[in-house]
C-alpha cells in the first residue's frame, strides 16, 4: 500500500527535478508532485510525496520535516485524503492536518473568487450554537480566558 506524504512551504520557483533530486537519496520507489497555480504555473508552496511503505513514510518525515530547500524549512507530514466535492489536493481539516504554527503558506486558499454569503430573512444563526473548528477550540478557548480576564481587571 502506497502512502502520501504532504510538503508544505515549497518555494515558488521550484520545479519537479528540484524536488525529486532532494528525495533521491530516498529511493527510485519515490514519486513526486507539486501543486501549481494554473495561471502562472508556479508552484503554490505545496506537493506530495507518495512512497511504498508506512516504514519509508516514517523515515522520510524524519529526514525531511524541516529540511532547508531554497531558504524555505520544509513541512512533512502524511496527507489526507482528498475531498470527494473538491478538485482541491490541499489537505482538509482534522488531526493530521498542518500546525496552525510557524511559516505555514501551504494551505493557502484562494479567496478571490469567493463571495461573502448574507443571510436574508429573519432566520439567523444562534452564535452559541456555532461550534469552534476542533483544531483551534483550546487556542480560542485560551483566548476567550484572556481576554475575560483583561475585561474584568480594566
Amino acid at each position: 500500500m502506497s502512502v502520501r506524504l504532504y510538503i508544505g512551504n515549497l518555494p515558488e520557483d521550484l520545479s519537479r527535478q528540484d524536488l525529486e533530486a532532494v528525495f533521491a537519496e530516498a529511493g527510485s520507489s519515490v514519486s513526486t508532485k507539486i501543486i501549481t497555480d494554473r495561471k502562472t504555473n508556479k508552484c503554490r508552496g505545496f506537493g506530495f510525496v507518495t512512497v511504498k511503505s508506512d516504514e519509508q513514510a516514517d523515515e522520510i518525515i524524519e529526514k525531511y520535516n524541516g529540511y532547508l530547500l531554497k531558504e524555505n524549512t520544509l513541512k512533512i507530514e502524511r496527507a489526507q485524503p482528498r475531498a470527494k466535492d473538491k478538485g482541491d489536493e490541499a489537505p482538509t481539516s482534522g488531526a493530521e492536518a498542518p500546525s496552525p504554527t510557524g511559516s505555514n503558506n501551504n494551505r493557502r486558499k484562494s479567496t478571490s473568487n469567493t463571495k461573502a454569503r448574507r443571510t436574508t430573512g429573519g432566520s439567523q444563526t444562534d452564535p452559541e450554537s456555532v461550534q469552534p473548528d476542533p483544531r483551534w477550540a483550546q487556542e480560542l478557548e485560551k483566548l476567550k480566558q484572556l481576554l475575560a480576564t483583561q475585561t474584568t481587571n480594566s
